[in-house]
C-alpha cells in the first residue's frame, strides 16, 4: 500500500509540471509563428517558464522522498 501512495503522489507531482512545460512549449511556437521578430522576448519567458515549473516539480519529488523514507 506505501508503494502505491508514492507512485499517486510523484505521479501527480510530476504531472503538473509536465502539463505546464507541454503549455507553454505550445505557447511559445504558437507565438513565434505569429512575430518571428519577438524571438529573444519570447525565449526568455519561455524559459524563465520552464525554470519555475521544473522546480516545482524537484520541490515535490524531494518532499515525497523525505516523507516516505
Amino acid at each position: 500500500m506505501r508503494n502505491v501512495t508514492i507512485i499517486l503522489i510523484m505521479l501527480l507531482s510530476t504531472l503538473g509540471p509536465a502539463a505546464v512545460i507541454g503549455l507553454v512549449g505550445y505557447a511559445a511556437v504558437k507565438a513565434l509563428g505569429r512575430n518571428p521578430y519577438a524571438s529573444p522576448r519570447i525565449l526568455v519567458a519561455m524559459i524563465t517558464a520552464f525554470i519555475f515549473a521544473e522546480a516545482i516539480a524537484v520541490l515535490a519529488i524531494l518532499m515525497v522522498f523525505n516523507l516516505f523514507k
